[in-house]
């Protein structure tokens, strides 16, 4: 019996041996078969991933050229933007500065032309004021004449004919002064005088209007006193005695005043435009006929008295002082001490 178990465990052993010696060489043919196919399998695998990988860098630098791109658009539309806005800025500025300076004339226009209105207005009244001042004087002097002794008809005639003469000439005088007022204007303009040329551009305003009065003027020779009033005063001048009655010295006074007037004004204007001071570079000066009305002396006689009281006034008017004269009731007026010393009228009867 044992012999026979013994058999049986010997079979089985055998049998068992014979199978792990079949398995064994199997296993071993399958793995390196595998093996061989392993290395196969790893390129493919590794051969999409990496076209991928490079794909999506491509991809990344096409977006980012892309943002690149668009980010210097967007640059150079801020930077026209923001030109254009500077453009437009500045236009307006520009815009507006110019309308500021058209406002600025236009206001400089208008106090220009109020003030010249306003200053019409107050030589308009200051001339209704002499005229009316000189008309007082007239009536007085005319009652006072009536008491004096009177030339004869021959001088009185010769008188008339020496003042006729004397008138045309003068008109003759004032058709001639526009262009050379035009010339002195256009002088002071270069020399951007602005003060004086205002001032002067009154003076000659008021010769258009004596001019004007004179042309339209009837003066009746035979009734007025000068023309027939005796001399009572003599006065020298130049080394000369000339004599003259109440009417013509009225004349003269009145000669120096508005010399003394216009001279303070075209000073005071040299020293506004802070010119240097020269009385005898100004048109008023040269002139010298400003409130002459052509009658009982000749313009020579006027013009020398005229600018005696010029000159007096400008020194005032330059140095902003009253040394020759006064202000009163919106005139100036050379002082009565001053005018005396300058004329001293001598009593002849």
């Amino acid at each position: 019996m044992k012999p026979n178990r013994l058999n049986r465990m010997a079979v089985l052993v055998i049998s068992t041996m014979s199978l792990a010696g079949m398995s064994i060489p199997a296993n071993a043919q399958q793995q390196p078969q595998e093996e061989q196919k392993q290395p196969h399998k790893q390129p493919q695998q590794q051969e999409p991933s990496q076209k991928q990988s490079e794909q999506d860098q491509k991809r990344r630098q096409q977006q980012e050229q892309k943002r690149t791109r668009q980010q210097a658009q967007e640059e150079q539309r801020q930077q026209e933007k923001q030109s254009q806005e500077k453009e437009r800025l500045q236009r307006q500025s520009e815009e507006d500065q110019k309308r500021q300076q058209q406002q600025q004339q236009e206001r400089a226009r208008q106090q220009a032309q109020e003030e010249q209105r306003k200053q019409q207005k107050e030589s308009q009244e200051k001339e209704r004021r002499e005229r009316q001042s000189e008309q007082r004087d007239e009536r007085r002097e005319r009652e006072a004449e009536q008491q004096d002794r009177r030339i004869s008809r021959q001088q009185q005639q010769q008188l008339i004919h020496q003042q006729q003469e004397e008138v045309k000439q003068y008109r003759r005088y004032l058709e001639q002064q526009e262009s050379r007022a035009r010339d002195q204007a256009e002088e002071l303009r270069r020399q951007n005088r602005l003060a004086q040329y205002r001032y002067q551009e009154e003076y000659l305003e008021h010769l258009r209007q004596q001019q004007r009065r004179l042309r339209d003027e009837r003066f009746d020779y035979d009734r007025d006193p000068y023309f027939y009033a005796a001399p009572i005063y003599r006065y020298r001048r130049d080394g000369r005695y000339y004599e003259i009655n109440r009417y013509g010295a009225n004349v003269l006074r009145q000669a120096l005043h508005a010399g003394y007037a216009q001279g303070f004004r075209a000073g005071e204007a040299d020293r506004r435009d802070r010119w240097r001071a020269a009385y005898r570079d100004s048109y008023a000066y040269r002139d010298a006929s400003y409130g002459y009305r052509g009658y009982y002396i000749s313009r020579s006689e006027y013009n020398y008295y005229f600018r005696e009281g010029f000159r007096r006034g400008y020194e005032d008017g330059y140095d902003s002082r009253y040394r020759y004269g006064r202000y009163a009731d919106g005139n100036y007026f050379m002082s009565d001490n001053i005018l005396s010393q300058i004329l001293n009228f001598e009593s002849i009867r």
